[in-house]
């Protein structure tokens, strides 16, 4: 996550598929947040606010409240202090890197997860909102400077332990296409996890690990209400 994202379209899925499948359930968000970083023109999808009549009806509420803090009061904090993601409990350490020794990074990284998941201990279910999204253990290396962007998998598991959870997930250009890129995660990821594919502007995908029945069920009721902007694999 990076603060010049705020309120864009993905903004507006992540969000709005957080306060569906949510429930009674204590939410806590593990921001990942990075600094601003990444090519001109990232995160300008915004146009969707200037068509309130395909998009507002899905999430009246959302809309208007992300609307608000468009052209000039995008951050994180300002989304913390909306109230639309309500009781939540946000971890927003932010993995700025660039002042910690090269030789230090993976202890520093360990460091800011162990705080991650100690802030969100009483939460029973985790959103985590990487940058880039899920990234294999093996070719994890915290001493690189696009590593702050990821999540590996085994961060992913330890949020996970014992609750659900969902983690965003940025398709990339996967041999095979976004579809098996999906599977090939879903494989990796506990038994029953869930996906939702969204396929508007950039293709993003949200895994959510050990839902409950009635999460299923929420989710399914989601997808169907927001048609066929995403699709469950």
């Amino acid at each position: 996550m990076q603060d010049r994202y705020v309120g864009d379209i993905g903004d507006f899925v992540k969000y709005g598929l957080l306060r569906a499948i949510r429930g009674e359930k204590s939410l806590g968000v593990a921001w990942y947040l990075h600094p601003n970083a990444g090519p001109v023109g990232d995160g300008g999808h915004t146009a969707y606010l200037r068509d309130p009549d395909e998009w507002r009806h899905l999430d009246p509420e959302l809309f208007d409240a992300l609307g608000e803090l468009i052209p000039d009061r995008r951050s994180v904090a300002n989304i913390q202090e909306s109230g639309i993601l309500g009781d939540a409990v946000f971890a927003a350490d932010r993995l700025a890197v660039d002042d910690i020794e090269h030789r230090n990074h993976e202890r520093w990284r360990q460091q800011w997860f162990d705080r991650t998941r100690s802030q969100l201990t009483e939460c029973d279910l985790v959103f985590a909102d990487p940058d880039n999204g899920l990234f294999p253990d093996a070719r994890f290396n915290p001493r690189r400077r696009k590593s702050a962007k990821r999540i590996p998998l085994r961060e992913a598991m330890g949020l996970a332990e014992g609750r659900a959870a969902v983690i965003y997930h940025h398709n990339t250009r996967f041999k095979g296409g976004h579809r098996n890129e999906i599977l090939c995660w879903k494989h990796h990821l506990p038994r029953g996890t869930m996906a939702y594919w969204w396929r508007r502007w950039r293709n993003r995908t949200f895994f959510i690990i050990n839902p409950d029945n009635g999460m299923r069920r929420r989710l399914r009721e989601f997808v169907d209400r927001w048609g066929d902007r995403g699709v469950l694999v």
